[in-house]
């Protein structure tokens, strides 16, 4: 079975991009689940998918982290991968969806997990605000701040890859991708065509799909009137273009292939290059 990508929340799932998506697992209501309730679930994944990868939103709640630290320490498994990307929560959804794409494809658990770190990379993340009063992801200088109380202010706001905040108007618009990407927006508690009919144009979107809000997403941008978007690449051959022509490399901790510095499933990284040669590679077992 392909390796099992899952989220924390059913807002977290967006439907298949394309017939080769898979569905995402949904751990929901982690936190407010008996323990062995919580810890059973995830060991059905493991048991059904061989491992398993969650993500989760730097806005959500702290007990529902805390019960995916306490679940993956109690598995003693180093088959459970907790990913938190430096994104907003539509973001992390549609970096959800890219590994679902990607997980069905012959990529080792250790490459996809790895790949989430690589995507980031292609992925603008932003939304459309009605206030920055509250807004502490992003620098906010003291004059957009005086902006925020005055009534009908807008600010485009682009969290990732560069923090930038400008106030919205039919002139001004944020850096956007240099390549080709679709558009996902998301909806909250305010009215405006901005997002699709000033920065999608600008962004050259070949392709602007709605969703809706995630629940964290208030939270995140410390407002609930905004319109949240996201800028990315759909197409399963230029995700995995992107992801196969990356050396791969064996974790020296766990054994497994992966991309880049570090494995997510057990966060070794590297060891110096006189320990490569000195010590062999070896895995951790359940128990073990």
């Amino acid at each position: 079975m392909p390796t099992a990508i899952a989220v924390t929340g059913a807002d977290l799932a967006l439907p298949p991009q394309d017939e080769r998506t898979l569905p995402a697992a949904v751990l929901d209501g982690l936190d407010r689940r008996p323990l062995d309730e919580a810890v059973a679930a995830v060991q059905t994944l493991v048991d059904q998918h061989g491992h398993v990868i969650v993500l989760y939103s730097r806005a959500t709640p702290p007990a529902v982290v805390q019960r995916l630290h306490t679940v993956r320490s109690l598995l003693e498994s180093d088959r459970v991968a907790l990913f938190r990307p430096e994104l907003p929560p539509l973001s992390v959804a549609v970096l959800a969806r890219q590994l679902r794409q990607l997980a069905s494809c012959d990529l080792g658990p250790g490459v996809l997990a790895s790949a989430g770190r690589l995507l980031t990379h292609y992925i603008h993340a932003g939304a459309l605000l009605a206030s920055v009063a509250r807004l502490d992801r992003v620098p906010v200088g003291l004059k957009s701040h005086a902006r925020s109380w005055m009534p009908g202010s807008q600010f485009g706001v682009l969290a990732h890859p560069q923090p930038r905040l400008v106030k919205a108007d039919p002139e001004t618009v944020l850096p956007g991708p240099e390549f080709g990407t679709w558009m996902l927006v998301a909806r909250g508690q305010l009215q405006s065509d901005w997002v699709t009919g000033v920065l999608a144009p600008a962004w050259q979107a070949q392709g602007l799909r709605e969703s809706g809000l995630p629940a964290e997403s208030a939270h995140w941008w410390g407002t609930g009137r905004l319109i949240e978007f996201c800028a990315y690449l759909p197409d399963l051959p230029v995700l995995y273009q992107l992801v196969a022509s990356v050396r791969q490399t064996v974790c020296h901790w766990c054994g497994i292939d992966v991309i880049g510095d570090r494995c997510v499933f057990c966060s070794a990284t590297p060891p110096p290059p006189a320990e490569i040669t000195a010590r062999p590679a070896r895995a951790l077992t359940a128990g073990g």
